[in-house]
């Protein structure tokens, strides 16, 4: 992988040379990014689904809406399947068949096949003991299937929606580590969604154990993400993966550590955008949430300040949603023993 980039074209980089025009230097530019186009707001919705954390989100391109499963709350895991989309708001679908309640399971959309895939998650609730799940279903728009690939991951799950991303470059999902009841994972997996098989890669380097929410940079064709856990530890690094090899990157601004945080790519910012998350690694130690947001520009982190924000929150669920044409959140764990149903949008107003 070579070490030198071109900076991708984005609002990052129109946005600096804006300011630069205007006599702002680029150290000036480097830091807190105040862009007031640049807002969360919280859409009028009714028929939410339930508060909850932990549950999998993503865009189905096909459907035209963007698909939420599973989560939980102390007491209660959901096996519940709903749609979000500009038009509609929140709806609960009634497929045929579904995969087992989960929480912490995974979803990424494969445009190759025009299905959402899903592996992973709990089978247990907040102060439940309970198993890992190692199955691999898909979502057609219509109704679920279990698949049953020759190979398959060993089981685990994460704390936030996503632990896997498509690669549009590799045309394939990637996925990378994960928790288990044990610990930690820090292997790398590929789904290919023609021929419904895993095939797990070994890169030269590669990150230590953790739970992360993993990215796909448009703008540099690679998987990316931010911070993540272990027992004990969260992180605030940064790593790359090419396709071939994990690199971790060197920005000069770096957020706070964090874990179960939101991370997606925005195509029209041209950017990923992270939210929030937990600075800690236990979600139930008193340890503080987050509600801040970043944007990756493919070299560096640039925070942004809008005029309101979401609550601060972990374990939420985040996807860019093309409807709305801005990035959706939705629930998340709000303190130690509560959850939120909220809905916010990031976008470009």
């Amino acid at each position: 992988m070579s070490s030198l980039k071109t900076q991708p074209k984005s609002i990052l980089g129109a946005v600096a040379a804006m300011l630069l025009f205007t006599g702002i230097s680029a150290a000036q530019i480097t830091g807190v990014l105040a862009t007031p186009k640049l807002e969360w707001i919280k859409p009028s919705l009714i028929g939410l689904p339930p508060a909850r954390t932990s549950a999998a989100m993503v865009y189905d391109l096909a459907m035209g809406a963007t698909l939420l499963y599973g989560g939980n709350t102390y007491g209660t895991l959901y096996g519940d399947t709903w749609a979000f989309s500009k038009a509609n708001g929140w709806t609960q679908l009634t497929p045929a068949v579904s995969p087992p309640p989960l929480q912490g399971a995974s979803l990424a959309y494969d445009p190759t096949t025009e299905t959402i895939v899903l592996f992973g998650g709990g089978l247990f609730h907040i102060g439940e003991n309970g198993s890992l799940s190692n199955q691999t279903w898909t979502w057609d728009g219509v109704t679920w299937t279990q698949q049953f690939p020759p190979v398959s991951p060993p089981a685990r799950g994460w704390g936030a929606s996503n632990g896997m991303v498509f690669d549009s470059h590799l045309g394939k999902v990637v996925m990378f580590g994960g928790g288990t009841l044990t610990g930690n994972l820090n292997d790398t997996w590929e789904w290919d969604g023609k021929s419904k098989t895993w095939t797990q890669q070994f890169p030269a380097h590669s990150p230590s154990t953790r739970t992360a929410i993993l990215a796909y940079d448009e703008t540099t064709s690679e998987v990316m993400f931010f911070g993540g856990n272990a027992p004990g530890v969260a992180y605030s690094d940064t790593w790359t993966y090419d396709g071939v090899d994990w690199v971790q990157q060197q920005p000069a601004t770096v957020p706070q550590a964090r874990t179960d945080n939101g991370l997606a790519f925005d195509p029209v910012l041209k950017a990923v955008v992270l939210f929030g998350g937990l600075a800690g690694s236990c979600e139930d130690c008193g340890q503080g949430r987050l509600n801040d947001t970043w944007l990756w520009g493919g070299r560096n982190w640039t925070e942004v300040q809008t005029r309101a924000s979401p609550q601060a929150a972990s374990g939420l669920s985040f996807t860019y949603d093309g409807t709305t044409r801005g990035m959706l959140l939705f629930g998340g764990w709000v303190t130690d023993f509560s959850f939120t149903n909220s809905t916010w949008l990031f976008k470009l107003l």
